[in-house]
């Protein structure tokens, strides 16, 4: 069975897929009833058009890490080494493990508030595997990375939005 959500041919009778993990035992899907449904199993991911990451080393004082989100107006920041994602600093780890005590926090490194090991995509994943990442995940930022690991882009909860409301105004012009 090819899977809906990565396109990896798998073996047939297999209960989950081998590449992405997706579970295949109950999958019977209705047939797609609408143009928005149509395009989320069909587009890819680089039709989101992902944005250039903003980046930094692990190493980094969380105050300059802080300061490139509010430069860039940004709610996420990749850690990188060498280019390869290792963990993300979003808006949430500010409020969740900084909070009030930023003032005595600012030159910790951003490691040790970052979330660790992000989940990532390729470009070429179907639209509906991202959002059943970030529905699951409850992510709300996604790196998205070249067949080396390293990161070329990230998606938001945004880009899925803009996705679907472009989509539903075609549909409506029809």
């Amino acid at each position: 069975m090819v899977c809906p959500y990565c396109d990896h041919v798998n073996t047939p009778g297999s209960d989950a897929c081998e590449q992405c993990g997706h579970s295949l035992t109950a999958f019977h899907p209705p047939p797609l009833a609408n143009p928005v449904e149509k395009g989320l199993v069909r587009d890819r991911v680089a039709t989101l058009n992902p944005r250039t990451p903003i980046v930094a080393e692990a190493n980094m004082p969380i105050r300059q890490v802080l300061k490139m989100m509010v430069d860039y107006s940004i709610g996420c920041v990749l850690i990188v080494k060498d280019g390869k994602p290792i963990g993300v600093f979003t808006e949430r780890d500010a409020v969740v493990k900084l909070n009030s005590r930023y003032a005595s926090l600012s030159e910790r490194p951003v490691s040790e508030f970052m979330t660790p090991n992000p989940q990532t995509l390729d470009a070429g994943a179907k639209i509906a595997f991202a959002v059943q990442r970030m529905d699951v995940g409850s992510y709300r930022h996604i790196p998205i990375v070249d067949a080396q690991g390293r990161a070329t882009g990230i998606i938001s909860v945004r880009d899925i939005l803009r996705y679907f409301t472009e989509r539903l105004d075609r549909a409506k012009a029809h």
